[in-house]
């Protein structure tokens, strides 16, 4: 779904149409090494995140594509980088971005169907669209993600391992992501293909937001339904979901606390795995992913091919060349093989002083 050969040209012919509109000032500068436009410009790249700060997406994957890129391109511009968890924030981010005139968009959507208009717009000015972690609609030019089925399947897997002898006609809550976000669908179709004839699904949620004061609310009220003896284990979507249905449990007086599943092995579901009070998470190479992104989208910024090792459909567009990166399963026992290995955190940042007895026994020492 690249632009083809044209597309280097057609970018410049767009930032020439808004140097006159709104101004040169608005356009980025600086010359791209090793491989970049003919003409000597240089390659502006605009990253759109869903959250900034303490999020996944602000304390791994923006450092991470920022560095990548440096290290592509490195006398490139910084790229423009803006972060929100609002659907209308991010589609006037991304207007904005249009507007600027950069090269290529790596872009994490929050809405996808809501941003369509804006990825066609882009299009229309020969701006190619990477697609970062969820598929979004429109004319995207590539897709970078992890494989959503298997993380779903994990997330399944695990949960019937920690139900133990329940996992034979227990039943379940699933406390699944937001209903416009495609991972979400993703991820808990992915868990079905597991959980369907073994357990019975008691209660399930789609998280408006993916906030955690709705999973809080929806948890507390499948408890109430349910009964709170009646919850033999807990399908979270992700590690915020996750704390947030531990908290519901905590608030009813649940005990034994029943196997909660998560995702993105977030450092305090780290600690809740090693105290006991999260069964699991799924932990995904971010900086696999954002090196992908990256190598795509600087190879689409110059008007290259894209390599991939997928096509993906969207709701929108067929054939998109896409990357479907694996994941894998943490639990207290691999915590270390895993997260340690790989340098996402040390001991000592998973095992704070009230840990510490909890991570010998762990043999996180």
């Amino acid at each position: 779904m690249g632009l083809g050969v044209d597309a280097p040209k057609r970018r410049r012919l767009f930032r020439a149409a808004v140097a006159v509109t709104v101004g040169a000032g608005l356009a980025l500068t600086g010359a791209c090494g090793g491989g970049g436009h003919g003409d000597g410009d240089g390659l502006s790249v605009g990253v759109l995140l869903p959250g900034g700060g303490a999020s996944r997406f602000g304390q791994f994957d923006q450092p991470l594509i920022v560095r990548k890129l440096k290290e592509l391109c490195p006398h490139c511009p910084a790229p423009a980088v803006a972060a929100t968890s609002e659907p209308d924030v991010q589609q006037q981010q991304l207007d904005a971005m249009i507007t600027r005139g950069v090269d290529v968009l790596i872009l994490a959507a929050i809405d996808p169907k809501a941003l369509r208009s804006s990825v066609e717009a882009a299009h229309r000015a020969g701006i190619p669209v990477v697609a970062y972690d969820r598929l979004a609609q429109g004319p995207i030019s590539g897709y970078v993600t992890f494989d959503g089925a298997a993380i779903g399947r994990l997330q399944g897997e695990a949960l019937l391992k920690g139900m133990g002898a329940k996992a034979d006609g227990g039943q379940i809550v699933m406390v699944n992501g937001a209903a416009i976000d495609p991972n979400a669908a993703w991820f808990e179709q992915g868990a079905l293909s597991v959980l369907r004839g073994k357990v019975k699904i008691g209660k399930s949620y789609d998280t408006a937001g993916w906030r955690p004061e709705n999973a809080f609310a929806d948890m507390t009220g499948a408890i109430a339904a349910l009964g709170p003896g009646h919850i033999d284990g807990v399908l979270a979507a992700n590690d915020t979901l996750a704390g947030a249905a531990i908290s519901a449990l905590d608030a009813s007086a649940v005990r034994p606390l029943p196997p909660v599943t998560g995702q993105d092995a977030d450092l305090s579901a780290v600690q809740r795995i090693v105290a006991g009070r999260q069964y699991m998470t799924v932990y995904k190479s971010y900086r696999a992913e954002a090196d992908a992104a990256v190598e795509m989208a600087v190879a689409l910024g110059r008007g290259e091919p894209v390599g991939s090792l997928a096509t993906v459909d969207s709701a929108t567009t067929r054939g998109i060349p896409s990357v479907l990166l694996p994941s894998s399963s943490v639990t207290v026992g691999t915590i270390k093989d895993t997260l340690v290995k790989d340098g996402i955190y040390t001991i000592d940042q998973i095992c704070i002083p009230k840990l510490r007895s909890a991570c010998a026994r762990a043999g996180l020492t």
